[in-house]
């Protein structure tokens, strides 16, 4: 049923807004702008973590990511630094043929990363990197990873210029496809609402006047 939900957002170009609303208004992975416009993303999502201001666990992790896999760098406590940037970004995309990068951090070389048109989701940029040294965490920094690989990975992410969004694992059932079919075509309607019948948002939205037709 995975499957067939990436499949049905990715041929109709399902939008993370959509999406959001299926999930009662949620999902988002906040601090994350599309650093190239016009770009959609959707896929298995396959987590990374980054702490301490190094990013040595980040290289090992990524090795084993899949095609087409959304790579989300979750950074637990950044440090204002950039966690990566060109080379990262190239390994990730043309090698290891990545679907997108999204991370809630920073990241460096934004004239080489816009030059290329990469799918890449961040909070923003910093000329000042990560090191690359292995740090050892300790046990909040170790749980705390834990309980964000376990709701994160795997999941479901959406990209658009909104933002990403995160299908959580327990959504992934035939109810939650309905879900979102059931959203595209209430849009559809709202819009045909205002635009051939002439209803204000209110009588759309709000008192759904086309359901007493």
């Amino acid at each position: 049923m995975k499957r067939n939900i990436i499949d049905f957002i990715k041929r109709n170009r399902v939008s993370t807004t959509e999406i959001s609303d299926c999930l009662e208004k949620s999902g988002a992975i906040l601090n994350t702008n599309s650093v190239n416009k016009g770009h959609f993303a959707v896929g298995n999502l396959f987590y990374v973590h980054a702490c301490n201001g190094t990013n040595w666990d980040v290289h090992e992790q990524i090795q084993n990511i899949q095609d087409n896999d959304i790579v989300f760098i979750d950074i637990i406590d950044n440090e204002d630094k950039a966690v990566f940037g060109d080379l990262v970004s190239k390994y990730l995309l043309l090698y290891k043929q990545a679907g997108a990068i999204v991370t809630n951090g920073l990241l460096r070389d934004a004239p080489r990363l816009i030059k290329e048109n990469w799918k890449i989701w961040c909070k923003g940029f910093c000329p000042v990197g990560y090191s690359n040294e292995n740090i050892q965490k300790n046990k909040y920094q170790l749980k705390q990873i834990q309980l964000r690989k376990n709701f994160y990975d795997n999941a479901i992410a959406v990209c658009d210029d909104t933002g990403v969004v995160v299908i959580p694992k327990e959504f992934h059932n035939k109810e939650f496809l309905e879900k979102i079919k059931y959203i595209e075509e209430q849009e559809d309607i709202w819009f045909e609402c205002i635009d051939r019948k002439k209803y204000s948002t209110f009588e759309t939205v709000c008192l759904k006047k086309y359901l007493k037709e």
